[in-house]
């Protein structure tokens, strides 16, 4: 496939200046205090708001302080404690087998490539771009959540539909050391003024540059 329309070297560089002035201190709005707990925080938040699993995790590490306490954690009572974040039977799986992964491969610590951190249970190369760039500062690749996927359309920087594809798009148009920002700036607009439906163009900074079919005036 082509590749879009808007990915022009002026016109890319054009909206990381606009989303490093309107976002210059975007962060990963989940709650964590180490790459473990950001890594369960980010298999809870799949089909789930960041708000609500910061919400479950206040209470949530403090129960299940570490790896060991998760792997051998009983599963019924689990499901409970993250039921609120939904689909609450998989990610139990995904947490309890990602958690003794860890401890039975990395020695209790979260790996720092994509290679390894791809084997753990539950994740995939979102919840992998997550930790490694978040926690670990390491731009492995581009976070593509719905956010990402659905501005990276808007903005004509993929024609993609596929996560994976939108992902290798944009990691050809965005300079490496701009991945983990970028990702970090995209999906705050887009919690604050890209919304799905009725986008607020008259706050975006970025109207100029933008040609999406459904802008509102």
């Amino acid at each position: 496939m082509a590749r879009a329309a808007g990915t022009d070297s002026k016109r890319v560089t054009a909206i990381l200046a606009k989303l490093d002035e309107a976002y210059p201190n975007a962060s990963c709005e989940l709650k964590h205090e180490n790459a473990f707990q950001l890594l369960i925080s980010t298999i809870l938040s799949a089909q789930c708001t960041d708000v609500r699993v910061n919400q479950v995790a206040q209470t949530l590490y403090k129960k299940y302080p570490d790896a060991k306490a998760f792997a051998y954690a009983t599963p019924s009572e689990l499901e409970q404690d993250i039921r609120p974040t939904g689909f609450f039977r998989n990610k139990t799986k995904s947490v309890m087998g990602a958690s003794k992964a860890i401890l039975e491969q990395f020695g209790g610590q979260v790996p720092r490539t994509m290679e390894e951190i791809l084997t753990l249970p539950g994740v995939a190369r979102k919840t992998g771009n997550v930790v490694l760039g978040t926690a670990y500062g390491i731009p492995s690749g581009v976070v593509v959540d719905t956010h990402v996927l659905r501005l990276s359309k808007r903005l004509d920087l993929s024609r993609n539909e596929d996560p994976k594809k939108v992902e290798q798009d944009l990691m050809k148009i965005i300079p490496q050391e701009k991945w983990i920002q970028f990702s970090h700036q995209l999906i705050w607009h887009g919690r604050r003024v890209c919304y799905a439906r009725k986008p607020k163009c008259i706050e975006c900074n970025m109207e100029s540059l933008c040609f999406a079919k459904d802008k509102t005036v």
